[in-house]
């Protein structure tokens, strides 16, 4: 038996030795393109738009991590920290990222040797009457007989056109793109809180401005009422006094049901139940406007997480060019089995051994411009991530820009509000004084209130806007955020092959 055993295994291993040899000098190859991240030359020295910033060395930009504390306020801090541990799209947004970097473990794994083991047990009868099977002719042959056996086999595709590998490096670069867009998602949450919570504050300074107004308002009514009384005043007077007390309780009103739903979205950003959360009544004041170093414009491509993941998009495109050249050549594949089988239990032993050893190789010939079609189809997707990247470092410079010219006007703006709410108050004092001295009619003691109103909450809603315009310009410079924050491609491998098997959850939690 092992004379005619050894053999052939011999002969079949010259031959799998010899298919080796002649493609093992491919075994480097790789049909995709020389990638190089993109290089945007016309890039300004300076931003165009100046403003309450700071043009920084290259060196010198947002500190890392929470950018909220920029603004002083210790009840934000504590919001944008809840976000961060318990928004819900947020943490679905992470398992985006859990999800590609398994995709690079299965990607990866085509790399290595498939290996796999099996048995079998089988007790088997035939019929009595079987063709060519019958008691008369062949009475000594068993109806029934048993089967067992066990085995191993081993398979492998060796990458010789790097097909697996740009498999490998698009899924990596998926999973960094993915990453960067997380870090997109979180920054953008963490931007939508903030700004929430500056519209919030400024609702409570409305409604400060309306509680001082009401009071004013009152008072009025109560001097056209008296003068009504005396005979020295007109009822005109008393309606219009009752209408613009009527009309800003109305307004405060209002603010109170905006108030109110603002106070729900901040409640769901940071993780919570809207219907036990709840934010007392503040002031704008606790919050300062802080300086914002936006460094120089060419240190924005490094620090955008969007931008970063277009530019990882383009590199897998890259990698799919390789993948769709790779199937224009031959598929190579091993494959090797060996076991034994016998009817009864004794079954390592030489002779009830069995084995398998082989190659193939499958080449395409004709399949109607199918893989042309594929290989023109990634070369355009290259070119739309292209044009996709471009489009993104345009936008975010516009984003800067706009933010640099509102936080200008904007601080131009408040000193003019001021301004002009110290003139309107005045005015209005003045205009009740006359009024009371007879001097003067109720109409211009209404115009004056309107204009006093109006130009407080006029200055609140630009402190307002001049937070919020703040926050736009820390998550247009990134939040912080650096190219350094992006996983390496081998950090996007979750596990390494040879690895005891963990439970999902366990997976999740690291």
């Amino acid at each position: 038996m092992k004379r005619h055993v050894k053999p052939a295994a011999g002969r079949a291993g010259k031959l799998v030795g010899i298919l080796l040899a002649l493609v093992a000098p491919l075994a480097g190859c790789s049909l995709a393109p020389v990638y190089t991240p993109p290089h945007t030359t016309l890039l300004p020295m300076s931003y165009k738009g100046t403003g309450p910033f700071v043009l920084a060395h290259p060196d010198d930009e947002l500190a890392h991590g929470p950018w909220w504390n920029m603004f002083g306020n210790t009840e934000l801090d504590q919001l944008e920290t809840e976000l961060d541990a318990a928004n819900p799209d947020l943490k679905a947004a992470q398992e985006t990222y859990t999800q590609a970097r398994d995709v690079v473990a299965e990607a990866r794994s085509q790399l290595f040797p498939q290996l796999s083991a099996q048995a079998f047990a089988s007790q088997n009868a035939e019929s009595a009457h079987t063709l060519f099977h019958s008691l008369a002719s062949s009475p000594s042959l068993p109806l029934e007989e048993a089967s067992l056996g066990y085995g191993a086999a081993a398979s492998w595709e060796p990458d010789f056109w790097g097909e697996i590998r740009n498999r490998t490096n698009f899924a990596k670069a998926s999973a960094q793109a993915t990453a960067a867009l997380v870090a997109t998602a979180r920054l953008s949450l963490e931007m939508e809180l903030a700004s929430d919570y500056m519209m919030l504050r400024g609702l409570d300074a409305q409604q400060a401005v309306y509680t001082n107004t009401l009071g004013y308002y009152r008072d009025a009514v109560n001097i056209t009422r008296l003068r009504y009384t005396g005979k020295i005043g007109s009822g005109l007077d008393l309606e219009r006094a009752r209408d613009q007390l009527a009309t800003a309780q109305a307004a405060d009103t209002d603010i109170e049901a905006q108030r109110a739903v603002l106070e729900h979205a901040i409640a769901v950003l940071a993780g919570q139940n809207p219907s036990t959360f709840s934010l007392p009544p503040g002031d704008l004041k606790p919050l300062t406007i802080p300086v914002i170093p936006v460094g120089v414009p060419s240190e924005l491509l490094q620090r955008r997480p969007d931008i970063a993941a277009s530019e990882r998009e383009m590199a897998a495109a890259n990698a799919a060019i390789g993948v769709a050249r790779a199937a224009f050549y031959p598929n190579i594949r091993l494959s090797a089995s060996f076991g034994f089988e016998d009817n009864g239990i004794g079954l390592a032993s030489l002779p009830d051994s069995l084995w398998s050893v082989g190659a193939s190789a499958l080449l395409p010939l004709f399949e109607g411009g199918l893989r042309r079609a594929e290989e023109q189809q990634s070369w355009s997707s290259l070119h739309q991530a292209a044009d996709t990247y471009r489009s993104t470092v345009l936008k975010a410079f516009q984003q800067v820009e706009d933010q640099l010219s509102l936080t200008t006007k904007l601080a131009t703006e408040y000193k003019q509000q001021s301004d002009a709410v110290r003139a309107s108050v005045k005015a209005q004092d003045i205009a009740m004084q006359l009024y009371t001295s007879g001097l003067n009619d109720y109409l211009n003691v209404t115009v004056a209130q309107i204009a006093a109103l109006n130009a407080e909450l006029s200055k609140v809603q630009v402190k307002t806007r001049r937070l919020q315009a703040a926050v736009d310009l820390i998550g247009a410079v990134g939040g912080g955020w650096s190219a350094q924050d992006l996983p390496t491609p081998d950090q996007t491998v979750p596990f390494q092959p040879i690895a005891m098997r963990t439970s999902p959850q366990d997976e999740h939690t690291r």
